[in-house]
């Protein structure tokens, strides 16, 4: 059974991406800011994070950022519903200008339980590869 981590400050994201993934099989576990959400991956192993960019106290690309110092490999979902601007653009447009937020899904509120199935899907196998390459890495062979 895959355990998930979603760290967003609206109780009615968290409980209906909750819902959604119970409903499915996942372990879920969630957490309402940055802060609770890192205590709580420090005190369990987690096989995916899905975090909310906007959020009080700690934001969701600090707080990427220390779950990935923590496990480098971990598959993540970044989410939000802010725009840019009055523009097209989103907020998750910028992650892929971020090198240390690379191979993070964005997945853009508001989302279905089909949509979010599909970023899930994707994150983990992401993170199947960052895996594969950092052992590859650690053993002397460079992926091409």
């Amino acid at each position: 059974m895959r355990r998930v981590l979603i760290i967003d400050d609206q109780s009615h994201v968290r409980t209906a991406v909750c819902l959604a993934l119970r409903a499915k099989g996942f372990d879920v576990e969630t957490a309402d800011n940055g802060h609770s959400g890192l205590r709580a991956f420090k005190a369990s192993s987690f096989d995916l994070a899905i975090v909310d960019i906007f959020m009080p106290e700690m934001d969701g690309v600090k707080l990427i950022k220390a779950l990935r110092e923590r496990n480098p490999n971990l598959p993540v979902i970044a989410v939000s519903g802010v725009h840019l601007g009055g523009s097209d653009r989103t907020a998750l447009d910028l992650f892929p200008l971020a090198a240390e937020l690379s191979n993070v899904v964005c997945l853009q509120k508001p989302f279905g339980p089909a949509e979010l199935l599909q970023a899930i899907a994707k994150a983990m196998a992401v993170g199947v590869s960052r895996s594969a390459t950092s052992m590859a890495v650690r053993e002397g062979v460079h992926p091409q």
